[in-house]
This record gives C-alpha cells, structure tokens and sequence, in this order.
C-alpha cells in the first residue's frame, strides 16, 4: 500500500487472535468512540546483540490491568496471557524494535454512558517508532512551557489509571505548547504544585539531588519514572519525592521528561528561562546512558528488566 502510514505493521493481537493490520477495526457505534472508554499501555521493544527485547513488559501489563480494575474492564485475559500475546505480535511482524500499545476498550453498539453490557474487546498493536520528541530533543534536550491546563484534582479523574479519556487533557497542553513554538508543557496540579508533561514523567536536578513530584499531585505512576528512580539510587544520587512549587523549575540545575515514548528527554528551557547551562547536564546524561545500555542490551540486565522475543514466537499463529 503506497500510502501506508510509515510506523505501521502487518498483524495486531485482537482477542486471541492475530488479524491482518486493516482488520481490526471497531464500529463508529463503539461505547470508546463516545466516551472514551478505553486503558492502554505504551511499551517498547528495543534491538539488542540478543535479539529483540521488551522493556519491562511484565510491569507495563500489571499497570494495564491496574487501570482495568479501576474502571471496572472485564478484562479476560491473564497477565501471562498478556506478556505471551506481545511476544508474538512482536515475532510475527518479525521487528528488531517497535513501540506496543495494549490497548482495552469498550466497544460494541450501545449509545448511553451506562453500558453494561457494551464489548470489551483487548488490541495489542506494534508500531515502528523512533524518538518521540525527535533524536535532536534527546541529545540537546527540548524547550517546554507551563501550561495554562492542569491536571485533574484527586476526586475527578484517577490519575493512576492510564485511560484513553484522561488525554483530552494532555492534548490540549501539547496544542498550546506547540502553537507556542515550544515542544512540550509542563502542567501543574490542581494545587498549583508541578505535576507533569503531557505524556512524560518529570525529574527535576538540584546540587546533584533528585526530586520528583508524588503520585499525589496527579501523575501517572511511570514505569520508565520507576526505572529512573532506580536507576539513580544505584549510581550514588539522592532522590527526593514531595511537591514541587513551580519556580523551582526556573532554579534546578537540570530537568528532564521520563517514558516509555519520551525515553530519557533533557529540558534545555521552561519559559525561555534557560536551565543550567542551556544543555543536557552531568546527572541527565549518567542515568540516560545507563538507562539505555540498559534498554539496548549494551549494559547488563541486572534488573530482570528486559523480555526477549524468541524467533519462533508468531510462528504458530
């Protein structure tokens, strides 16, 4: 197909089933289109000297089925299930690298809010993806604003659900950043504390010290901001977690963005203030290294992070 779009595959896991890309449609009827019923996950797998590999797989379905539960998805499949059904979208599209999205959705032909009895219907997608802020963003870090959107106070929305619906909000942050002429926005919380980017986690640097903002000011519980945490700790860096006022962005030594998709992303500016030295600091670029020697199969897997796919995988389906 000449027009195909660049990053798509030839097969998607669709309930148990691996369907040719252009097959797994939904109806314009389904409950997700109207409402945004719909959790997912975003996940790489990464090119190492051993064959393809997913990061932190098992941890990424455990946070699918977290946000299942707390908006009552039905889902039927196991977290096993899950990690074996990822293996295989993987071998089947034979990738050496991808970006997965696991995605559960309400679907069917129901109309109305209350959909008992709407589909819950589980994708698993492969995607060829490269940096998602662009290669230059991770080698020279970006420059972001704060955005005048916030994330959604404690009692509306459940930030550690990552839900199809919570990204209105993201998005609406991305628009007014990029119209702005910058890449990304950092929203604060509904305290006015700073929360986090659009689709990324924040770690802020200070005399060498680590802060990162609390699940409580409205974030999602990262997996790639776990590794970070760990990752740090592990090289010697004190790592500290509690609110953040706003002007401590203006002040840190060095910020970046954490995800799956965002990777290790150094901020060069937050409101044309430049930080630190205008590049990607010491602490940044420690933990970026080690983080992606780590993905890429350079460094030891010390951590039991990684999933390899076998060749075989997608081959009996």
């Amino acid at each position: 197909m000449a027009n195909a779009p660049s990053g798509r595959t030839q097969r998607i896991w669709r309930d148990g089933q691996l369907v040719a890309w252009e097959d797994a449609t939904i109806h314009v009827m389904s409950h997700v289109v109207h409402y945004g019923s719909s959790v997912f996950e975003g996940i790489r797998c990464y090119a190492t000297p051993k064959g393809p590999a997913v990061f932190r797989l098992r941890d990424h379905m455990r946070r699918l089925l977290d946000s299942c539960k707390i908006y009552r998805f039905g889902i039927e499949y196991t977290l096993d299930d899950l990690v074996q059904a990822t293996v295989e979208v993987v071998a089947a599209n034979e990738l050496d690298a991808c970006y997965l999205r696991p995605v559960v959705a309400r679907t069917g032909e129901q109309m109305g809010v209350f959909a008992p009895n709407a589909a819950i219907e589980t994708f698993i997608i492969a995607w060829k993806m490269g940096a998602y802020l662009g290669h230059d963003a991770l080698a020279n870090g970006v420059d972001v604003r704060v955005s005048s959107w916030r994330r959604a106070a404690p009692d509306t929305f459940p930030a550690l659900a990552k839900a199809g619906g919570n990204y209105l909000n993201s998005q609406l942050s991305k628009l007014e950043a990029r119209q702005d002429d910058y890449v990304e926005g950092i929203m604060l919380d509904s305290f006015g504390y700073v929360s986090e980017g659009s689709g990324e986690n924040l770690f802020l640097v200070r005399d060498k010290v680590l802060y990162t903002s609390p699940l409580a000011s409205g974030i999602l519980n990262g997996v790639t901001r776990d590794s970070v945490k760990r990752i740090a700790q592990d090289l010697g860096y004190e790592l500290r977690e509690h609110v953040l006022p706003r002007e401590m962005l203006y002040i840190a030594d060095e910020l970046f963005f954490t995800g799956t998709a965002a990777e290790i992303t150094p901020i060069r500016s937050v409101d044309r203030i430049v930080i630190g030295e205008g590049k990607p600091g010491p602490v940044t670029l420690a933990i970026q290294e080690r983080y992606m020697g780590i993905a890429g199969g350079r460094f030891p897997d010390t951590y039991g992070w990684l999933t390899t796919v076998p060749a075989t995988a997608g081959a009996a389906r």
